[in-house]
């Protein structure tokens, strides 16, 4: 098997220490040098100077959880990295050692049967872990609005289905009334604003409950966790502004396409980047975001067509801009939605939505281009021809003989 790189190593990565393989080949020959570091700043740095004693231009590692990325920002700036997936590069069963792991990653590295990982810039990796964070403390804020709908609930406080969020302004002042311990429901619907769905007798009997200092004390620790997360929400959301500000340009042009909002251009751009490059294709970049079907044949048989578990931040979120395109009229995404509706189903449709979504991200941040809608004509068009075959087909079968003739 050609080499393609002769002077190479592959690192063993873990909590505390790190195992190196240095693999050079002299002559005819292939020398391999094993080295275990610390993974401490000064550790990595020693290994940064034992690779380049050996001269290696390439480094392979494993992506261990988190353990990966102090030893990334190390060797970024010295070496040609290559992240790979552990399942992809797993060793021969039996063999299982951390010297093993590491002439292992290193073989590989060496004929290139290492497929690399994307790792994005370190201003995006920044700009990802914000946008992530920001998802996690809003997570946070929709538990504790549950666990004060159960608290409600325990106390025979119905105000689910009455006020369509417990957390309004209406919702907030019967909250802080319960805490302060007022109980008479008359008292409590004077509290809010009149402009709810339920009228003032509902209100009053879903109000009428037996509220004890439990369940006082637990609505006033869940609201105090609310206020604290809203307020790291909105520090969080600041931060991100200021580290988006050299990607200001290209996420504002992805707010043009139907169903992308700030929250969402933020997230495509913290996940992907702006650097198209990294894909050879859009269809690359869909696959790697697991919204194509897999590839997965047998004996010239299709065993699956369901999606890869690829990118699940990414997939999400584009999943809810396509709820939100779908309800766009006149746009191409929601007869694009119908039309695929009609035949795979509503799930099938939703993917391929998102999936269209992600296509014209790529296209618009590789060429710095705004959204071109298509309209929900589009597919009329393209397809004028065979609609009316199928129409015509469906008036014979329903035993008409029609004629037809081109419009004037």
């Amino acid at each position: 098997m050609e080499v393609m790189h002769r002077a190479c190593a592959g690192l063993d990565v873990h909590q505390d220490t790190v195992v190196a393989c240095a693999r050079v080949v002299v002559g005819g020959d292939v020398q391999q040098e094993v080295e275990t570091f610390a993974t401490t700043t000064q550790g990595l740095l020693d290994l940064c100077d034992w690779l380049a004693e050996r001269g290696c231009s390439h480094v392979a590692m494993e992506s261990t959880g988190v353990y990966w990325k102090p030893v990334w920002h190390v060797l970024e700036n010295s070496f040609e990295l290559v992240l790979a997936n552990a399942a992809h590069i797993r060793n021969v069963p039996g063999r299982k050692t951390d010297v093993n792991d590491a002439m292992w990653i290193a073989d590989l590295l060496a004929h290139g049967l290492i497929r690399a990982s994307f790792v994005p810039p370190t201003p995006v990796q920044e700009l990802r872990d914000l946008t992530r964070t920001r998802k996690q403390l809003v997570r946070e804020i929709a538990q504790h609005t549950q666990r004060i709908q159960k608290t409600l609930e325990d106390a025979n406080i119905k105000l689910t289905g009455r006020i369509s969020n417990v957390l309004g302004q209406s919702g907030r002042a019967i909250l802080d009334a319960l805490i302060a311990g007022e109980t008479n429901p008359e008292k409590l619907v004077e509290l809010t604003t009149g402009r709810l769905k339920a009228s003032r007798s509902e209100l009053v009997a879903a109000l009428r409950g037996r509220v004890r200092e439990h369940h006082r004390f637990l609505l006033k620790l869940h609201l105090g966790q609310i206020e604290a997360l809203q307020m790291a929400v909105r520090d969080v959301e600041a931060r991100i502004g200021e580290t988006l500000r050299p990607f200001r340009e290209r996420a504002d042009l992805l707010i043009t396409i139907p169903g992308v909002s700030d929250t969402v251009a933020h997230v495509i751009v913290s996940e992907i980047g702006i650097d198209m490059s990294r894909f050879p294709s859009a269809g690359h970049l869909v696959s790697w975001a697991g919204l194509c079907p897999r590839s997965d044949e047998s004996a010239g048989k299709r065993r699956s067509t369901r999606i890869r578990k690829g990118a699940p931040w990414l997939k999400t979120v584009l999943v809810q801009a396509a709820w939100g395109a779908t309800r766009k009229k006149g746009s191409y995404l929601r007869a694009q939605f119908h039309r695929i509706k009609s035949r795979r189903g509503t799930m099938k449709a939703i993917i391929a939505v998102a999936a269209s979504i992600l296509t014209a991200a790529y296209y618009m941040l590789r060429d710095g281009v705004a959204y071109n809608e298509l309209t929900d004509q589009y597919f009329d068009k393209r397809d004028h021809a065979k609609i009316a075959k199928r129409l015509i087909r469906r008036l014979n079968d329903l035993g008409l003989q029609v004629e037809v003739k081109a419009a004037a």
